[in-house]
C-alpha cells in the first residue's frame, strides 16, 4: 500500500517461520540501500542523488541496487505490505461489512508502522508529495493495491472481481487514505497519522456528507 508503509518495513519483521541466511542477507542489503538513499535524499535532495552514489554509500555495486530496485523511484515506493493487508482482510469476520472490514484491517495492520511515524516514513511521504515522478508512480501502485483488496472483497461478497461497486469502494478507500496521509504531510506531520486515516474513513462511512 504505497503511501502507507514504512520504507524500512521488510518481511523479516512479519510473524512466521524464521528466514534462511540467504533471505536475511537479501533483506539486510535492501535495507542498507534504502538507508543510504534516504540519508542522501535528506542531505542533497532526491533529484540530485544518482543511483551510483546510493550504491557507493551502501557499499554495493549499482547493478546490485538495480537488482533490488529496478528504478530509483522503487527505492522509495516499494513496500511489502499489500500481501499482509490482503491476508489480514481475508481473516476478518465474514459478516463484517466491507468498509468496516477494510477499516479494521488497515488500522490494525498498520498501527505499528504508522504509529511510530519514523523519520524514514515521514520523509517517504514528503518525497511522494514533492517529486512528480514519485507521485505518478504512487498512483500506479494504488491501482495494484485496489486490485488486491478487490479480489478479497469479491471472495467475501460473492461479487465478481470487476464489479463496479467493488471498484468504487476500494478505489474510494485507498484515495481517502492517500489524501489523509498527504494532509498529514502538508500540516507538518505533527499529529498521529492514524488519526488522519480514521477521520478520512469516517467521511466514507457516513456517506460523504460534510
Amino acid at each position: 500500500m504505497t503511501v502507507m508503509a514504512s520504507a524500512q518495513t521488510s518481511p523479516a519483521a512479519q510473524p512466521g517461520p524464521r528466514l534462511g541466511l540467504r533471505e536475511r542477507k537479501k533483506i539486510q542489503t535492501r535495507q542498507a540501500i534504502r538507508a543510504a538513499a534516504y540519508r542522501l535524499f535528506e542531505e542533497q535532495g532526491y533529484d540530485a542523488t544518482p543511483v551510483d552514489q546510493i550504491a557507493e554509500a551502501a557499499d554495493v555495486s549499482p547493478s546490485t541496487v538495480f537488482r533490488y530496485f529496478p528504478t530509483k523511484e522503487d527505492i522509495v515506493l516499494t513496500d511489502e505490505y499489500d500481501p499482509v493487508l490482503q491476508a489480514a482482510l481475508r481473516a476478518r469476520p465474514a459478516d463484517e461489512p466491507p468498509l468496516q472490514a477494510i477499516r479494521n484491517t488497515v488500522l490494525v495492520s498498520l498501527r505499528d508502522v504508522l504509529g511510530t511515524a519514523s523519520p524514514e516514513m515521514r520523509m517517504r511521504n514528503r518525497l511522494i508529495r514533492d517529486v512528480p515522478s514519485l507521485r505518478a508512480r504512487a498512483g500506479e501502485g494504488m491501482v495494484e493495491s485496489a486490485r488486491l483488496l478487490r479480489s478479497v472483497l469479491a471472495e467475501r461478497t460473492g461479487r465478481p472481481a470487476d464489479d463496479l461497486e467493488l471498484r468504487v469502494v476500494t478505489t474510494a478507500v485507498l484515495a481517502a487514505m492517500q489524501e489523509a496521509v498527504m494532509v498529514w504531510v502538508d500540516e507538518g506531520q505533527a499529529g498521529d497519522p492514524l488519526d488522519y486515516l480514521q477521520r478520512a474513513l469516517d467521511v466514507l462511512e457516513r456517506g460523504l456528507t460534510l
